[in-house]
């Protein structure tokens, strides 16, 4: 079967919470102490799942993560009825719904060995995210476990920081040929840290056997980050042939759109004017962390939070933009707004894989009929609300594992992670 691209979504777990844990990260910050709806949150996200099941694209799913972490607190000496607020609050989050950040992937139409890569990402710059790995790792290995089809690779160590695909890009005017690969890294941000290396990338390009001609490394620009663009999928992302970037989103992004053209002719750029829309309207809504998807017409569209619609300058054009001769042809607009409150929009939920879907595990892959059955779960068994305050409530801990348990129970995976 040729390749095909699946959209992977993190299930937003059952602890699903609003501690504001992600310095730089805007809408985290300001919902810190507001009570969370991670029933509502997690629906939301299967939601726009189906939705992308009904536009005739391929989904798949990762499984929420242990919450309270504990084998992470047993390596700082303490347990979750002994861990202080701070610590305890890292080790509850539900950040791994967030899968553009699982892992960096390259096509194998891209790789030396003709098989597709996937290097877990670190997140070591931020404590709650820093201990997501393993149990990522773990699912992407079982998920992919053909070894003719997929190399799995583990993190690349510290104190190289790496946050994985939220800061990878591939264009490609033929998804079965190789394409061109895109490494985005910080090197500022005013009061906030620059997240992914430079030298994370390289050494991600290197494990994965590209090819040095066909893979770029570009800055994201200072002032992107300083104004919130805490990864580049919040000013910048790509597919197909299509770039779809904010103008001040690079650091030199005329000699950035200068090697983009070089390496592929045909490449499309759709830059949107900062005179026309703020960063900060760009970021308050997550224009760009919208899913740029082909469509089965082959079309391009942009799956974008309903937030997007609701900020004028964003509204208006997009509106253009559609009534135009683009390459981006239509726009769905999705209810994400638990997801957003704490940070990540359509795109920050799901990590993109190129594969033949007979090569990867079926349980981790989705229909409308999956989705329904997950769906289901999580009405019975998700909290309705979580105050930050009750973390600490031993209660919500059981039931956020017997919440767990039912899921990979239903999916039949209860006995694997």
């Amino acid at each position: 079967m040729p390749l095909i691209e699946i959209n992977f979504d993190g299930i937003v777990g059952p602890t699903h919470n609003y501690s504001g844990l992600s310095l730089g990260n805007l809408a985290a910050t300001h919902n810190a102490g507001a009570a969370s709806r991670p029933r509502a949150a997690a629906l939301q996200g299967i939601a726009k799942m189906r939705g992308n099941v009904a536009r005739g694209l391929a989904q798949g799913v990762f499984m929420p993560h242990r919450r309270p972490a504990a084998d992470w607190l047993a390596t700082l000496g303490t347990t979750p009825d002994g861990a202080d607020a701070v610590l305890l609050a890292n080790a509850m989050s539900a950040s791994p719904m967030w899968a553009a950040n699982a892992a960096t992937v390259s096509p194998s139409p891209d790789t030396a060995d003709g098989r597709c890569h996937l290097t877990v990402a670190n997140l070591m710059t931020m404590p709650h995210r820093s201990h997501e790995w393993r149990e990522t790792l773990a699912q992407l290995r079982l998920a992919f476990a053909d070894t003719r089809a997929f190399a799995i690779h583990g993190p690349v160590p510290p104190p190289f920081g790496d946050e994985g695909a939220a800061n990878h890009m591939r264009l490609t005017a033929d998804p079965g040929a190789p394409g061109v690969e895109v490494f985005v890294y910080g090197t500022g941000g005013g009061p906030f840290p620059a997240r992914q290396s430079r030298m994370a990338g390289e050494a991600v390009a290197r494990r994965h056997g590209l090819d040095p001609s066909r893979t770029l490394f570009v800055a994201q620009s200072e002032a992107a980050i300083a104004a919130g663009a805490f990864h580049n999928d919040v000013v910048a992302v790509a597919d197909g042939r299509v770039l779809f970037a904010h103008e001040q989103a690079f650091a030199d992004r005329a000699g950035f759109y200068a090697d983009l053209r070089r390496l592929m002719p045909g490449v499309e750029i759709v830059e949107v004017p900062a005179d026309r829309v703020s960063l900060a309207d760009a970021i308050r809504s997550y224009l760009f962390n919208a899913q740029l998807v082909t469509l089965p017409s082959g079309e391009s569209g942009l799956v974008l939070p309903g937030d997007a619609r609701e900020v004028p300058s964003v509204r208006g054009w997009l509106e253009a933009m559609v009534a135009g001769n683009g390459p981006i042809r239509r726009l769905d607009y999705v209810d994400v707004r638990e997801s957003m409150a704490n940070g990540g929009g359509p795109a920050c939920l799901r990590l993109r894989v190129m594969a033949d879907p007979a090569t990867i595990d079926p349980r981790f892959l989705a229909d409308d009929a999956t989705l329904a059955r997950i769906a289901g779960v999580v009405e019975a068994h998700w909290p309705e609300t979580i105050d930050p305050a009750a973390i600490g409530d031993p209660a919500l801990w059981r039931q956020a594992e017997s919440a767990r348990a039912a899921l990979l129970d239903e999916l039949g995976l209860g006995a694997a992670l």
